[in-house]
């Protein structure tokens, strides 16, 4: 089935971006065509985008807080006989309604440069400072380190973090080159050990490799190596009491979710029995 999906926003949009990717991941072979309008402010550019959706029918989702924009395109729509959704309407509706307030109709008020937003950005230099290894003389600054054998998912599984506003380093896991000594000493960070099957490992390895036109025939992608490599992590994630998410089945948000997850747990007050 094709469905034309426009997405307008008086802002970024990144937020209505996230709400349809979560929806659209609910229904099975749907060939979605995203038309995507950012920083819809004015009538003119409205009328821009209606022609558009004229001539591309589907589901319109925004954010819009102008009342004359959206009441025009709102009309538009029933004209053409198209629903028009605006997710967050039920979210406002009931914190109005529990806060005794109404909402502030500022576009991309979320985006508001404050504290936490420079946090993010430090902990994405960060980050990217300490990815695969670099630098562990700082690594008891991280909030989380990752250790894993190559592949998986170590340094896009950081970056995600990073962009939730945590400090995370990476190391790879290799038995001909052991870590740092520094590793096994660290009282700061959250580490984690990520793993994942050899089957699926190699695949992973080997379109890696067909990607960069090198050679499949290496160790590096050898059934037996492989799980050699992964039982090795195994045994130091084991043997150093560190938490281990196995990564074959997850995606990088559901990871970071595990690891978010362990570092809250982590930082809750114990409580003595």
């Amino acid at each position: 089935m094709r469905l034309h999906l426009h997405l307008l926003s008086d802002s970024t949009g990144e937020t209505l971006e996230n709400i349809a990717k979560a929806a659209l991941a609910q229904y099975d072979d749907v060939d979605t065509q995203r038309h995507f309008w950012p920083m819809v402010r004015n009538e003119a550019h409205l009328e821009r985008i209606l022609a558009e959706i004229a001539q591309h029918p589907g589901l319109v989702l925004f954010t819009l807080v102008n009342p004359t924009i959206r009441m025009m395109l709102e009309a538009r729509c029933r004209a053409l006989g198209l629903p028009a959704v605006a997710p967050l309407d039920g979210v406002n509706d009931a914190l109005s309604s529990l806060l005794g307030q109404e909402a502030k109709a500022r576009p991309g008020r979320q985006h508001t440069l404050d504290a936490a937003y420079f946090a993010r950005v430090e902990a994405i230099q960060w980050t990217i400072a300490h990815d695969d290894g670099i630098a562990a003389e700082d690594w008891e600054e991280a909030d989380i380190l990752l250790a894993g054998v190559s592949r998986s998912s170590k340094t896009p599984t950081s970056i995600y973090l990073a962009n939730r506003g945590f400090k995370a380093a990476n190391i790879p896991i290799v038995v001909e080159s052991p870590p740092p000594a520094a590793l096994f000493t660290l009282n700061g960070p959250l580490i984690v050990g990520l793993t994942t099957s050899a089957d699926r490992l190699v695949q992973i390895r080997r379109n890696r490799l067909l990607s960069l036109n090198q050679k499949v025939e290496t160790p590096y992608v050898e059934q037996d190596a492989v799980a050699r490599e992964v039982a090795f992590a195994r045994r130091m994630f084991a043997d150093n009491g560190w938490p281990v998410i196995d990564v074959t089945r997850r995606s990088i948000e559901e990871t970071a979710a595990a690891i978010i997850g362990l570092y809250n747990q982590r930082s809750l007050p114990q409580v003595e029995t």
